[in-house]
């Protein structure tokens, strides 16, 4: 059966637990440290000692590893005649989240190398990082976190960060070449025979778009070389009908290339968040003609037929959610966004065919 060949797997201290009461696994691109949690009835005296706080955890869905963290929290509830264990942890961004970055100022240094100068103090040596620039200069600040210091880096690149299920940390885009691995079906009077949705969400919004968004950098200067204090780019949706501008100042853009990049993604982020597609399916794999197919992950490129939403696109899997438990069924929530939106400039993009209907962000340099 689909539910036994896709169990879910806790590996710690060299030890496979499973058969939960309940679990929910949790995998998003936007959000740092992805969560999950499980639970189940045992006897009062049955709790390995491996499992406790910090212990370091591999998650598993039939056999195929989906996150690498530690566990956070061990939960005990005792009441008459039952014993519940729940346990409760993230990935390996949790302690880039919860600790602060070391401090330091360097001077013509390139991503990879402040990358690893942010995590490898806090224990993070597995670290793939996609080609950038070199930086004039990279301050990180009293009170930022390690992931706030990443973040910053890694967006003055275009880029973002995530940690892989095998435990590597990525710096880099998405690649939107990718062929669709599901096709999500949604008709009218269907009762079932050709529907592989149990519910689907569309959802439109004009919050957080703009129609130009301006940014202002500064190159602070080297012995050799004076400053430039007015590093200024301008990104422009033409999908926005009426006037909304945005100006940020963004210190750590110190070349015309960077300020470019970006102002051309925060544009992109504001088109991002205006159109969601919240998809609920059976399983936690995308199903094929032979019923079988991959896990569900982000990153992965879905088309999405529904004509009661009047929709037949293919959009981008941003966020999945496993739930399930004994008696509960297994159910994947989907989280699906614009295909070819985030990270404009480092994703990998096919070749637009001629007459292909796309909003086009137009960069003006001043």
């Amino acid at each position: 059966m689909p539910a036994e060949r896709d169990a879910v797997t806790l590996i710690v201290g060299g030890r496979e637990h499973r058969d939960w009461t309940s679990y929910e696994l949790d995998s998003d691109l936007l959000t740092p440290a992805d969560a999950w949690r499980v639970s189940l009835g045992i006897p009062a005296d049955a709790v390995p000692q491996s499992v406790r706080p910090w212990a370091a955890v591999t998650m598993a869905v039939g056999g195929q590893a989906v996150l690498s963290g530690r566990i956070d929290r061990v939960e005990r509830a005792i009441r008459k005649g039952q014993h519940t264990l729940s346990l409760s942890g993230r990935d390996g961004a949790a302690v880039l989240v919860d600790c602060s970055a070391p401090l330091f100022v360097a001077r013509q240094i390139d991503l990879e190398e402040a990358v690893a100068r942010i995590v490898r103090p806090l224990g993070i040596s597995r670290v793939r990082v996609a080609k950038g620039d070199r930086r004039e200069k990279i301050t990180v600040e009293p009170g930022m976190t390690a992931w706030d210091a990443l973040q910053q880096v890694a967006e003055a690149n275009g880029m973002w960060p995530w940690f892989a299920p095998d435990g590597t940390l990525v710096v880099g885009g998405p690649d939107y070449t990718a062929q669709p691995v599901a096709d999500l079906v949604l008709r009218f009077g269907d009762e079932g025979r050709v529907n592989n949705v149990l519910s689907l969400t569309v959802s439109e919004s004009v919050e957080g778009r703009h129609s130009e968004v301006t940014v202002l950098g500064q190159n602070h200067g080297t012995e050799d070389t004076e400053g430039e204090h007015a590093l200024r780019s301008v990104a422009r949706d033409s999908g926005v009908a009426w006037h909304r501008p945005k100006v940020v100042v963004e210190s750590q853009c110190d070349t015309e290339d960077m300020a470019r990049r970006r102002a051309r993604k925060l544009l992109a982020d504001g088109r991002l968040s205006g159109f969601q597609v919240q998809a609920t399916v059976r399983g936690h794999r995308c199903t094929d003609a032979t019923g079988t197919g991959p896990l569900w992950e982000p990153g992965q490129r879905v088309r999405v037929l529904s004509e009661p939403h009047g929709l037949d696109a293919t959009l981008f899997l941003m966020r999945r959610t496993f739930i399930g438990g004994r008696d509960r069924g297994q159910v994947t929530e989907l989280l699906l966004k614009e295909d070819g939106v985030w990270l404009p400039d480092v994703g990998k993009h096919r070749k637009r065919k001629k007459g292909d209907a796309a909003t086009e962000m137009e960069v003006v340099d001043l």
